[in-house]
């Protein structure tokens, strides 16, 4: 057992093995119990890593976020007896109502008074703005506290109620094949912002870097398929494929940049 988890952490980063450890329990309780497992919510790189461990079992998995497209989801891997609804996710979502004539609010504006009510960020995903129309999802489970508690956005006086139709959370993502020499991050930040070599290393020396919604400040760490980069004022990319290599040993990649 010891020697397949050590082959199994080969494949991941060395900060991803406290994850992929929870994983393999949660796919030993499905296993023991012969139950469902739902998950909370998870950015893309997380349920890239659901998704390759249990297609390494017999179980199957899916995600629902509550939006289409969500970018945070809940996943539930379960037996083959079992046929998932969208029930079954646990998840609840309310549109934020305000004085929109008024009051102006963003989405950092309703992250920070989400997390002010001192919720965990895994318990809840999206925060869909468009216009002046703001939907959450969160888990079921602390509904109650949220409706009770969650009164205020800023200076704004808010209320939830039950929207009438969900907000689509579909991102459109602008894709092109840029070929490097490696994987490693500096390198892929230098062909994606298009800087030198050495802006692109201080970008991360000056944590303006994040690799799936983490600060990584390691010049020659791996990037790979599935992850998320965030860099400051240029946006955000999504590594979609690694297509292989050229006749001269270079990397192929597809990107995807986030225009909305």
């Amino acid at each position: 057992m010891r020697d397949c988890m050590e082959q199994l952490f080969q494949h991941f980063r060395k900060e991803e093995q406290p994850f992929i450890e929870q994983v393999e329990d949660w796919l030993r309780q499905v296993d023991d119990y012969y139950t469902p497992y739902v998950t909370d919510f998870l950015n893309p790189r997380e349920r890239y890593i659901v998704e390759t461990l249990t297609n390494r079992s017999s179980f199957s998995v899916q995600e629902d976020g509550g939006f289409d497209g969500a970018e945070r989801a809940r996943m539930i891997i379960y037996p083959a007896y079992v046929e998932p609804t969208r029930e079954d996710f646990q998840l609840t979502v309310r549109e934020i109502q305000y004085a929109s004539k008024f009051v102006t609010i963003e989405h950092p504006d309703v992250l920070g008074a989400m997390m002010s009510l001192g919720l965990d960020r895994s318990k809840f995903g999206d925060i869909v703005v468009q216009d002046d129309r703001i939907q959450i999802a969160y888990a079921n489970e602390i509904d109650s506290y949220v409706q009770a508690n969650f009164v205020e956005v800023g200076s704004a006086t808010i209320r939830l109620k039950e929207p009438n139709e969900r907000l689509c959370a579909q991102v459109t993502l602008h894709e092109e094949v840029v070929i490097v020499s490696s994987l490693r991050l500096d390198v892929i930040v230098t062909a994606l912002a298009r800087l030198g070599r050495q802006k692109a290393q201080q970008l991360i020396e000056r944590e303006r870097v994040k690799l799936n919604f983490q600060t990584v400040t390691d010049q020659a760490e791996p990037v790979q398929l599935g992850d998320l980069l965030s860099i400051r004022t240029l946006g955000r990319f999504h590594i979609l494929e690694i297509e292989g290599r050229t006749k001269k040993e270079k990397w192929i990649i597809r990107v995807g940049k986030v225009i909305s």
